[in-house]
């Protein structure tokens, strides 16, 4: 202790009213005791955390008697930073880091009361996969055998979701496959014995960190007490992120002292898909009924017109004890958010092109300007303009359109059947299927070859012949059977396949020709939209669904396809535009010091700030999604549009398309029903014209 004293007592006293403003410095003065400090957006909320460590340090708390808990190691990294540069006090002596890295530490110490062994060994989400493959392939051989049942992996995020959220495994599995009978049961079985597996073998993946923890405070009252006891104040960042589980470690750590002091703002509450729970903090007024609330309003980060904007869409939020919370703007006025309606995608894109470009001729680099939208398709015209003019953009929330594996997937089958050569489009295809590897998918090919040249036949056809089929590895004879026939059909739609019947036995059969006129197979040829609609309609789209978490929002992108094929009247020129945008867009030779547009998820934008941004897609359907609409989630979606408004600095765009770009004849588009709440007088209506 003589160390924490001599280290205590060397740093000078704060003048914390000169360094906060009145509502951080509130916080941070805040008395002992519960209380709940309602942070908005760009309000100073690491600064005033910073601080708040500071005034205990002060007070002659200890610092190993302070539990910082936040949901990056960067975040705890840069808060203790600072606080040391403020006191002096080095980083480590404090208890600092994420619910998972304090978790682990404490099983190291205290563990094996519950079983758990000092040298656990973690397990990333990759391993943690492996093992529970194994378990499903041990215990019940047939699963994988079933072309329906979700793959290991997503049975994995199925499980974590269930634990994340204190629910039983099967009840997740019915919600989200209720149309495989069984699978609950199955599912809940699996979990058993996974969890069974971990314990034998002394593994623990990033879900046992948090869940052991909690069990062994609820299992074992000396431990119970000696660390809360130990941790005199915790303190939490982004509180409106934690689960069940965390929420329950905090209220329990929190029981003796009571001096617990959770920062967060559910206006910015986005992830409750991945197990953030929205009634946390309503829980925490329960907990504490005798917490006092802290609200920091002033916003360093955006103009007031931006903030009029955001609060008065906010004014639409179901009510939450402690709010509103209404952001006042610390920055002079600057211009009005500009609402600028679009006829379609297209415009869009071109429109945001040009405002761009004038942009950075008035000065403003690229990369302070940022493209925020809902999800990844609707940016894929916007790639496609920003790639042609030649215009430097950085894709942070993931690859770009065309290159995202499902995408290229779809592609392939274009390709194959448009030209029976592509080995290549093949082997992809072929190696989606299990225990299909490169030298079996080259095998099958030419054994497909060999039959439709013997039959006169295409290769299409001969995919799925018998003799073919005897050679596809059993666990993926079903897949491989559906792939073929979803292929004929796709061949079927582009006119037919080449009919070979009229050469002589004796004479050299090119396989590949085209023995139908051109004429006669464009007659019979769907259209490319329809072409598209026949792949994702067939073996692929029921494929997603065992192999992706979120499949659902990869079939969007997928069925933002059919618009694009639309704009075709023929396959061969989609395929061709397909081919060289994938190209133009996926070019890398970016010098990595260049400035470059920020395309990105609002999701992936939380945290970060713009002086320019533009969102885009505000249109029903699109923000919220239709899909939120449908399950009832509209208020976490104008959440994430509450996210996307505050990123802007000093400018915002919002732009929208009146016609739908997706398959199908055209619809009518209305603006985002959190753009029709906003009074006309706090944004300019903008009309897109030539040369804006």
């Amino acid at each position: 202790m003589s160390s924490e004293r001599s280290a205590l007592d060397a740093f000078s006293p704060i003048d914390f009213e000169a360094e906060l403003n009145p509502d951080q410095l509130r916080a941070v003065m805040a008395p002992e005791g519960p209380a709940l400090v309602l942070a908005g957006a760009g309000s100073g909320k690491t600064r005033t955390l910073t601080y708040r460590v500071a005034r205990l340090l002060e007070l002659g708390v200890w610092p190993n008697q302070i539990l910082l808990l936040t949901f990056t190691n960067k975040a705890a990294r840069e808060m203790l930073g600072r606080v040391e540069e403020l006191t002096g006090v080095p980083g480590w002596k404090f208890w600092g880091g994420t619910f998972h890295s304090i978790g682990q530490k404490l099983l190291r110490m205290h563990g094996e009361a519950i079983g758990i062994e000092k040298n656990f060994t973690i397990m990333d989400q990759g391993d943690a996969e492996a093992l529970l493959a194994d378990v499903i392939r041990e215990i019940d051989s047939a699963y994988a055998k079933s072309k329906d049942n979700p793959k290991p992996k997503v049975v994995a995020e199925l499980i974590s979701y269930a634990r994340n959220t204190c629910r039983a495994p099967f009840e997740v599995a019915g919600d989200r496959y209720p149309w495989i009978a069984g699978l609950p049961d199955v599912v809940q079985g699996f979990a058993t014995a996974y969890h069974a597996r971990k314990r034998e073998r002394q593994l623990c993946d990033y879900d046992d960190l948090l869940e052991l923890w909690l069990k062994l405070m609820r299992d074992h009252e000396e431990i119970r007490a000696q660390l809360q006891q130990r941790f005199r104040h915790i303190l939490v960042d982004e509180f409106q992120d934690t689960n069940r589980v965390q929420s329950a470690i905090i209220n329990t750590l929190g029981e003796h002292h009571r001096n617990v002091m959770i920062v967060g703002d559910n206006w910015q509450c986005i992830y409750t898909w991945r197990g953030a729970e929205f009634e946390n903090m309503a829980e925490f007024a329960e907990v504490y009924p005798n917490r006092e609330i802290y609200k920091i309003e002033t916003n360093y980060r955006s103009t007031p017109s931006i903030l009029d904007f955001a609060n008065r869409m906010m004014l639409g939020h179901p009510p939450i004890d402690g709010y509103p919370l209404e952001l006042k703007a610390h920055k002079p006025d600057g211009q009005l958010p500009q609402v600028i309606p679009c006829m379609d995608t297209r415009q869009q894109a071109r429109a945001i092109l040009g405002r761009i470009e004038a942009l950075s001729m008035e000065g403003i680099s690229l990369k302070d300007i940022a493209v925020l939208y809902r999800a990844h398709y609707q940016a894929m015209d916007l790639q496609l303009e920003l790639s042609r003019a030649g215009l430097p953009f950085t894709i942070t929330s993931g690859v770009r359109f065309f290159e995202q594996a499902h995408i290229r997937d779809l592609v392939a089958h274009l390709r194959l059947v448009s030209n029976p050569r592509d080995i290549t489009a093949f082997n992809r295809l072929a190696m989606l299927l299990p225990k299909v590897g490169a030298r079996t998918a080259e095998r099958l090919y030419k054994l497909a070859e060999k039959v439709a040249l013997r039959d006169k036949a295409s290769v299409i056809q001969a995919m799925t012949h018998d003799e073919v089929l005897k050679k596809v590895p059993k666990d993926a004879l079903d897949d491989y059977r559906d792939l073929g026939f979803t292929l004929q059909d796709i061949e079927e739609g582009m006119g037919g396949p080449a009919d070979n019947s009229g050469h002589e036995e004796d004479e050299q059969v090119d396989l590949f020709a085209e023995v139908i006129s051109d004429e006669k197979r464009a007659a019979k040829a769907k259209s490319p939209q329809e072409i598209v609609q026949l792949a994702i309609d067939g073996w692929y789209g029921d494929y997603m669904r065992t192999v992706f978490d979120n499949w659902q929002s990869r079939r969007d992108d997928l069925d933002s396809l059919t618009g694009f094929a639309a704009r075709y009247d023929d396959m061969a020129e989609l395929l061709a535009q397909l081919v060289l945008l994938n190209s133009e867009t996926s070019d890398r030779s970016i010098d990595p010091d260049q400035e470059t547009v920020k395309l990105t998820t609002i999701h992936q934008a939380k945290g970060l700030e713009f002086p320019v941004v533009f969102v885009i897609g505000l249109a029903e359907g699109l923000l919220p999604l239709k899909r939120a609409i449908e399950e009832g989630d509209v208020e976490e979606e104008r959440r994430l549009f509450y996210v996307a408004v505050t990123r802007a600095k000093d400018e915002l765009y919002l732009t929208f398309p009146k016609v739908s770009a997706g398959g199908g004849p055209p619809q009518l588009l209305e603006p985002s029903r959190f753009l029709r709440e906003v009074p006309e007088h706090l944004y300019d209506l903008v009309r897109v014209r030539t040369g804006w």
